[in-house]
């Protein structure tokens, strides 16, 4: 504790750390007050109404930055643009010459590749603007307008998204930290203070017992975050001796850290995509379906997939597949042996070439079980404390604890690196 005091005071001292830090909390602040802009015409008692009895916009409120709490015109938050780099990612193993670009033209390769994301971020940005604004329409959230005004309204919100952007593009670079991560994670924070309204407004001396336990199992959740994000398996790599005249070269021994989990927070963001999807399709032809047997169908569909143990047993299944899939995607173990072969490397006791790239196939299939078991627990954790509790408040774990838990856990990294490097 008193060395992580140390550093902030040796943070806050140092003038351009100061400047770093100041701009970020200056652009977290615009992005607050561009959270509360609403957009015209909304039904705060429906919008409440709908936001309670939705998994869907529950998550997407969390992505939105709180955003769409209240309907703001940054409602979608910086959702296209992590798409966007979703797709971007998946593309880029799918397509050797994106591969190459970011592999072997390392940080100008990078930066093509991001600039591709924010150009997919504004059609993505449109579509699902154009869908929020429909769906809440036929809620009853928002009044049914003009089409000049939806189409205005579209252009109000996809701008807000692209504001949203670039404010965590300028915080990446001139602040401290990653911008949008940032962004997220300040409108998860601004929702604790209406959490612990509903939580005191509920309190009973009766369920003291209950409060104890769900404080225990949020701490252990938060222990348990911090060492399944910091663990990670070291393989040993030794270089080979050269002998160059009189001299010899080479012959260190250091390791290769494999993470336990390296898919982060991304394989519950696609478990919840897929899992929500139809469940919208569903609710839009329940309610306007031309013929009574489908929209019977569709409504019996919904019902079932709102059952908890069947929305909790897929969720879990879901993430866990997808870390496994997000994982092959991110680590390739035949480029890894390819370089270790190429700069004269090898793992102790494992031949070079296709067996040193079973062997780290191997290690990390492993490594990754752990990893996804333990997003799927967290995942479906929320569900678990609130039939337990019956309280939503209580409801600890999820998204929302993963993504504060790594920001917090990088920030802190950055900073410390700022501080190291001007000690130097």
């Amino acid at each position: 504790m008193n060395n992580f005091l140390a550093k902030i005071s040796l943070a806050l001292k140092d003038q351009v750390l100061r400047k770093r830090i100041g701009f970020t909390v200056l652009a977290l602040v615009m992005f607050r007050l561009l959270a509360t802009i609403p957009v015209p015409g909304v039904d705060v008692a429906n919008l409440a109404k709908l936001l309670s009895s939705s998994q869907f916009f529950g998550f997407l409120n969390i992505f939105s930055g709180g955003g769409l709490s209240n309907l703001s015109i940054v409602m979608l938050g910086v959702g296209p643009f992590i798409t966007a780099s979703i797709i971007i990612q998946l593309l880029t193993m799918m397509y050797p010459r994106w591969k190459n670009l970011m592999h072997e033209e390392g940080e100008a390769g990078r930066m093509k590749l991001s600039q591709y994301s924010r150009y997919l971020s504004i059609p993505l940005g449109v579509v699902s603007a154009v869908g929020f604004i429909t769906l809440l329409q036929s809620q009853n959230v928002l009044p049914h307008i003009t089409t000049a005004a939806f189409v205005m309204n579209v252009i109000v919100i996809t701008a807000g998204s692209t504001l949203l952007m670039w404010i965590g593009e300028l915080v990446s670079e001139f602040g401290i930290g990653n911008g949008v991560s940032l962004i997220i994670f300040a409108g998860i924070v601004s929702r604790l203070p209406s959490d612990l309204n509903q939580f005191l407004s509920s309190y009973a001396a009766v369920n003291i017992p209950i409060y104890i336990i769900a404080i225990v199992v949020g701490l252990a959740v938060i222990a348990g975050v911090v060492y399944v994000t910091e663990a990670e398996r070291s393989v040993p790599v030794t270089y080979a001796k050269q002998v160059r005249g009189n001299k010899v070269y080479g012959g260190a021994s250091t390791y290769l850290p494999l993470r336990l989990n390296q898919a982060g927070v991304i394989p519950i963001i696609f478990a919840m995509s897929i899992l929500l999807f139809p469940q919208i399709i569903l609710n839009v032809l329940s309610r306007w379906a031309a013929h009574p047997s489908l929209a019977a169908v569709a409504t019996n569909l919904t019902v079932w997939f709102n059952n908890p143990w069947v929305y909790g047993i897929s969720y879990f299944v879901l993430v866990v597949l997808f870390t496994y899939f997000y994982t092959a995607v991110t680590f390739d173990p035949k480029q890894i042996s390819e370089n270790l072969q190429r700069s004269g490397a090898f793992i102790p006791g494992v031949r070079p070439g296709e067996f040193t790239m079973q062997y780290l196939g191997n290690i990390v299939t492993r490594i990754t079980l752990v990893g996804a078991v333990f997003l799927g627990v967290i995942a479906v954790l929320p569900l678990g404390m609130q039939a337990f509790t019956s309280n939503k408040s209580l409801a600890i774990g999820g998204t929302a604890l993963l993504i504060v838990v790594s920001v917090v856990l990088d920030l802190l990294k950055k900073i410390d690196a700022q501080v190291a490097m001007r000690e130097y």
